[in-house]
């Protein structure tokens, strides 16, 4: 009974691939016999005009108008300045960039300890060793950018810890007073 029930079905034919084609299932050549494709009635087009940035042919209400009239930004956001953002630009790169060389780093050990058959490491050494490192390069980000001093002429200190506090609870007060 089961093969009559199996019978109606195609059946997957896996075949011997190099390793230089991916992997996937072909139907066998029997079954591509009995089986009918449908045929494709419309064919899709691309657009060749793409929206977005760089945009020439804008409608009118989305260009920007001519501010001489009124010189002053409509926004209260205050500009960051040119020194304040190079600053935040070098605790954002120390920041990722530490950990990271740190996780490939340890990477490299692990490798040529376990090739040179000094230690069998585990597995879940290097695993841990790069979930550690590389997710402190994710928060790299966000720390490069809250320790680093907003005053302009303020240095700030070297790990920036007083600056990161005062900067969070700067952040965090500005978005409750624009709720």
């Amino acid at each position: 009974m089961k093969t009559l029930i199996f019978h109606s079905q195609p059946s997957l034919h896996l075949s011997l691939s190099s390793p230089w084609k991916p992997k996937s299932p072909t139907l066998h050549p029997t079954t591509l016999q009995n089986q009918t494709l449908p045929k494709r009635t419309h064919h899709i087009q691309p657009h060749a005009n793409a929206k977005g940035f760089g945009n020439n042919n804008a409608p009118a209400t989305m260009k920007e108008k001519p501010t001489s009239e009124n010189p002053k930004k409509d926004d209260d956001d205050e500009e960051i300045p040119q020194v304040v953002t190079e600053r935040m630009m070098v605790r954002i790169l120390a920041a990722v960039g530490l950990p990271l060389a740190t996780g490939i780093a340890f990477l490299k050990v692990f490798q040529v300890i376990k090739e040179k058959h000094l230690w069998d490491v585990p597995l879940w050494l290097p695993f841990l060793t790069t979930l550690l490192t590389f997710g402190t390069s994710a928060l790299g980000i966000a720390y490069g950018a809250l320790s680093t001093s907003w005053d302009a002429e303020k240095q700030g200190s070297i790990l920036g810890f007083e600056e990161a506090q005062k900067n969070w609870v700067d952040m965090w007060r500005e978005e409750d007073e624009s709720a």
